[in-house]
């Protein structure tokens, strides 16, 4: 003995505990990525339910401030060390970096898209002809002022009659304003429908031309604290590349508008040949008199600096659509 302490070291076979919202949604996604940490480390992972303020709250998101609110307690969880990491869905994150917390990975991404969930599983144009028909206009639910603004820039753009209302609550929530006919349909992301075993509910997939979603829709972040670069490396096994990329330039237009979920603000990074990125960027106002859509397109180096690249290409997007008007479209822009 040399008359050192003995301090203990902990087990590799110790449970990682990974906070989550308390959400049907939120416990399936973060089951899915507890099943893939155990594989990728080797340790068993130990959910630890964390309530966020925008749980509690019965306000509109848009009300409340939208993105953070879901995502503030998992973090002061992270940074007082009542958890290992936490999974959030990648569009409720800020676009600020947190201090002391870091990104590790950025797994590949579900479906973009948005879905129409409508009474008797009609498509959105069969939704609207119908109820034409009948005198009124189609009422269709969505907390979302993204798809408020794109709902209602196609009935414009148609002549067709639409109603979009605002709503809150979980998915069991939202489809059931449809089962009990208080609304004709709701939009709701098809990632979500998917990940809950749900995807039969769809009654259309709403393509990008359509609406564009938003910024990291279908993406998950999982966060650590940068304190734990051992813990942070092994969670870097599952990111996958051209999604986290594609999300960076999404954030970055996002974070240049200096709007948060508030603002009618979608963005869609896609890949195209040689490594080739389109951004699609839209800014409009709710009632969709408005609707300012624009588009940008680079080559990417997947290499260390490929982040960088797509900030800039969304930062540049962003800067063009502000040229175009887009923060009197949005109104109030965040502060």
């Amino acid at each position: 003995m040399n008359g050192q302490p003995i301090t203990e070291q902990p087990s590799a076979t110790a449970a990682l505990r990974l906070g989550t919202r308390r959400s049907a949604l939120a416990m399936a996604q973060s089951g899915m990525v507890a099943r893939e940490v155990t594989r990728v480390t080797g340790r068993p992972v130990e959910l630890v339910e964390i309530t966020t303020y925008g749980d509690t709250s019965r306000e509109a998101l848009a009300q409340i401030g939208g993105t953070g609110v879901f995502v503030s307690a998992l973090r002061d969880a992270l940074l007082e060390g009542r958890i290992d990491f936490a999974v959030h869905s990648l569009k409720d994150l800020p676009t600020a970096a947190p201090e002391g917390l870091l990104l590790a990975a950025v797994p590949e991404r579900e479906d973009v898209r948005d879905a129409l969930v409508a009474a008797e599983g009609l498509n959105l144009d069969e939704l609207v002809e119908k109820l034409a028909g009948a005198g009124r206009p189609a009422r269709i639910g969505t907390g979302s002022p993204r798809r408020m603004a794109q709902l209602n820039a196609w009935a414009t753009a148609r002549g067709a009659q639409l109603e979009t209302v605002a709503i809150r609550g979980n998915v069991d929530t939202r489809i059931g304003y449809v089962a009990a006919g208080e609304l004709d349909a709701v939009v709701l992301a098809t990632a979500g429908l998917n990940r809950l075993g749900r995807s039969a509910e769809i009654s259309q997939h709403l393509d990008p031309e359509l609406m564009i979603p938003a910024p990291g829709q279908g993406a998950l972040a999982i966060e650590c604290a940068a304190a734990d670069p051992e813990l942070a490396a092994a969670l870097a096994a599952l990111d996958h590349a051209p999604t986290r990329v594609a999300v960076a330039a999404e954030r970055a237009l996002l974070a240049t508008l200096e709007a948060g979920c508030s603002a009618p603000v979608a963005a869609l990074a896609t890949w195209g040949r040689e490594n080739e990125l389109r951004l699609d960027g839209v800014v409009g106002n709710p009632d969709g008199s408005a609707l300012l859509k624009m588009s940008a397109n680079g080559p990417i180096v997947l290499d260390e600096t490929a982040e960088r690249q797509a900030v800039a290409l969304g930062r540049a997007l962003a800067d063009r659509l502000l040229d175009a008007g887009a923060a009197a479209l949005m109104g109030e822009r965040a502060r």
